[in-house]
């Protein structure tokens, strides 16, 4: 099920990053008192009340100003596009002003449900200062203060309001997996390589596939669906740097897929990012298989691979679970391997561990390597037990959270992928205290 976009929209300073952070409960987008601080879209997940959304925050729109002000209006325009509802946050202490204008016709253009946010509204005394924002024309006006949180359960309440319903499109008994990367990783050619037919525009050009391509195949008695998320929904124009566009479309693939395919160039080899694009489909607790395409054009020695391996291995630490294939997607080279790494992979998100068993591993783990103090006490674990999956997700009862060390932590990672598996697939484990 796809999550539905909130993006804030707004001239520079008047508190967009502060709000994104307030509805999330995170400090997540930079807080600075500079105009324009924050260049690019954040993005997070808030919940109020039954509804999760995706939530952006964008950099401010100017007509005229500091030299990025042409592409924050351009991100702002794709969060606009990629929104389902937008709030537009203005300013109440400094009152209306051109800027504000310039937002309101963009907006007004957009035919998306609008919220107009008065913000900075912390004292009565300014309380007067939103009517003079009526004449935007988007609306009627919810006075908030972000740094104070005072009307934001009532913003919250108006974005639930206008929230499209949620529609789970998933098919039983079918696998969705996305492919994401940079530009020009080879997303189009290897979709083409797997359906075995030109059905995605493949160009040297990096951005030029702007419209993800979904479609349903079926491979040895299982149904597949991929998707490729090479670009974006705007048509006609080709931004610059469309790599710091093509993430939104990317989220949408993440949320709605089992299992992430990210593609790595072998020739030129891991950059930034490819890390920042990984973490995503990591943080959504999807099953990860790292993919090095153009392998055909990498000089190769005996110990190429595994050097290559290594090197991944280092640069993505935190999906240190996740197989690694390597293939050309141009000479079809081991592209017919993707399937069984892809079933196995959401098999394994998807596991279940008997209680009594999982309870024998933690027995055994603690007798192996015991707990010692930390936080000003020793952690005892009592039972736990598997809570979910997708990903799979242990809950342990024990004296006191707060004495679980993340190394303590991790070695029961450990232990448990020694014990079930769960190849290819994050595990979350949760502390909680037992009553």
């Amino acid at each position: 099920m796809s999550r539905a976009v909130v993006a804030i929209v707004g001239s520079p300073n008047v508190g967009k990053s502060t709000l994104f952070n307030r509805i999330v409960g995170e400090r997540i987008s930079i807080v600075e008192d500079t105009p324009g601080v924050t260049r690019d879209r954040i993005y997070a997940n808030g919940t109020w009340l039954t509804r999760s959304f995706r939530l952006i925050d964008t950099g401010g729109i100017e007509v005229a100003g500091q030299d990025f002000g042409e592409q924050i209006k351009m991100q702002a325009e794709i969060a606009i596009e990629e929104a389902d509802v937008i709030v537009f946050v203005a300013n109440g202490r400094e009152g209306m002003n051109a800027d504000d204008q310039y937002v309101a016709r963009m907006l007004q253009r957009s035919k998306k449900p609008v919220i107009l946010a008065i913000n900075k509204i912390d004292d009565q005394a300014f309380m007067n200062n939103i009517y003079e924002f009526y004449a935007l024309g988007v609306g009627d006006p919810i006075a908030i203060s972000s740094s104070h949180g005072i009307g934001i359960g009532d913003l919250l309440d108006k974005i639930i309001e206008l929230l499209p319903e949620e529609v789970d499109d998933h098919v039983e008994g079918e696998i969705r997996f996305s492919l994401i990367g940079r530009p020009n990783v080879g997303k189009s050619s290897l979709t083409n390589a797997i359906l075995g037919e030109e059905r995605v525009i493949v160009s040297d050009i990096a951005g030029t596939t702007r419209d993800a391509v979904d479609t349903l195949f079926e491979k040895d008695g299982q149904k597949y669906r991929v998707v490729d998320t090479a670009g974006m929904r705007k048509k006609g124009k080709i931004y610059e740097n469309i790599e710091k566009y093509s993430i939104l479309r990317a989220l949408s693939a993440i949320e709605k897929s089992d299992v992430i395919l990210v593609l790595i160039d072998g020739d030129t080899g891991v950059i930034e990012q490819d890390r920042h694009v990984a973490g995503y489909a990591h943080e959504a607790g999807k099953g990860v298989v790292l993919v090095v395409n153009k392998w055909d054009l990498v000089t190769k020695d005996e110990k190429t691979m595994q050097k290559m391996e290594k090197k991944l291995r280092e640069e993505f630490k935190y999906l240190d679970y996740a197989p690694i294939i390597f293939l050309s997607a141009k000479t079809h080279q081991r592209v017919q391997n993707i399937f069984s790494l892809i079933q196995m992979v959401y098999e394994n998100n998807r596991k279940r561990v008997q209680t009594s068993v999982f309870n024998d591993v933690l027995i055994d783990a603690q007798a192996m390597n015991p707990t010692t103090s930390f936080n000003g006490g020793r952690l005892k674990i009592y039972y736990g037990n598997q809570v979910s999956i997708c990903p799979p997700t242990f809950i342990l009862f024990v004296n006191d959270p707060e004495y679980l060390h993340f190394s303590y932590k991790r070695y029961l990672e450990n232990r448990i992928r020694d014990s079930f598996g769960f190849e290819g697939t994050p595990i979350h484990i949760i502390a909680r205290k037992r009553d």
